[in-house]
């Protein structure tokens, strides 16, 4: 009961503190939507290449890319805590050092599973044609995978203790994260030898098996490969994230 007590009250603290400065949200938002409404259109004459409708394709893609960019910035922030003293305020109090990463996790997984869901409702009068019940899966699928990322983050933050080295390294991931999983355009359209490459990039498997959900194909190996790798993905980077705030707390 203590951990769920306090884990409530992180939850909280970091939800008012997102409800009193939107402006973030609304920026994180609009990229994703840019995406959807500038260069999804693009994506029509390929429609056949790519399968069937090519929002159908698109949106799961897009909406991978807002789990995983949406949540592995979150550092920022408790790096900016780490620094007006927050972190060590929290470490004195008998608060359990799970609870610290699991409410600032689950504020980051409520406010991906809000943008996600005006993602959705936003690409439906563009062309979408998707079945509630692969979209449920997905938003699922894109919990996960914030919660994953946004524990490395905080990990990461708490480590590094500087903007001017966690950016470098965001930027890192994110240009290779974003050209080989696929998440703007399918990789069956690239190269052989890139598809090679892409392969080794579970992402690349979150991403397609988003785009089965998408396609109401439940039972396809595809679908559930990518969801099973998001769940391990979840679980490692809980387990980062912990030791690395007990660690600290020690």
């Amino acid at each position: 009961m203590t951990v769920l007590r306090d884990t409530w009250t992180v939850f909280w603290r970091a939800m008012r503190l997102s409800l009193r400065n939107p402006a973030w949200l609304v920026i994180s938002l609009m990229q994703p939507i840019l995406y959807i409404v500038l260069f999804g259109p693009l994506l029509k004459p390929l429609a056949g290449q790519l399968g069937g409708n090519a929002y159908q394709i698109f949106v799961p893609g897009i909406l991978v890319q807002l789990g995983i960019f949406g949540a592995l910035f979150v550092g920022f922030a408790l790096i900016a805590e780490w620094r007006a003293g927050v972190i060590e305020s929290q470490r004195v109090t008998p608060a359990a050092r799970t609870a610290l990463l699991l409410g600032r996790v689950m504020r980051d997984v409520v406010v991906l599973l809000v943008q996600g869901t005006i993602l959705v409702l936003v690409s439906i009068p563009l062309g979408l044609r998707a079945p509630l019940g692969g979209v449920l899966l997905t938003l699922l699928v894109i919990a996960l995978l914030g919660a994953a990322f946004a524990s490395v983050s905080y990990a990461l933050g708490l480590t590094l203790k500087s903007e001017d080295a966690f950016a470098p390294l965001l930027n890192a991931v994110v240009l290779p994260v974003l050209l080989l999983s696929g998440i703007l355009l399918p990789m069956t359209l690239a190269p052989g030898w890139l598809q090679g490459v892409s392969d080794v990039n579970p992402l690349k498997h979150v991403v397609e098996g988003t785009r089965s959900f998408f396609a109401g194909d439940y039972g396809s190996s595809t679908a559930w490969w990518g969801a099973g790798l998001t769940l391990a993905m979840a679980v490692l980077g809980w387990w980062f994230g912990v030791r690395r705030f007990r660690r600290e707390s020690s």
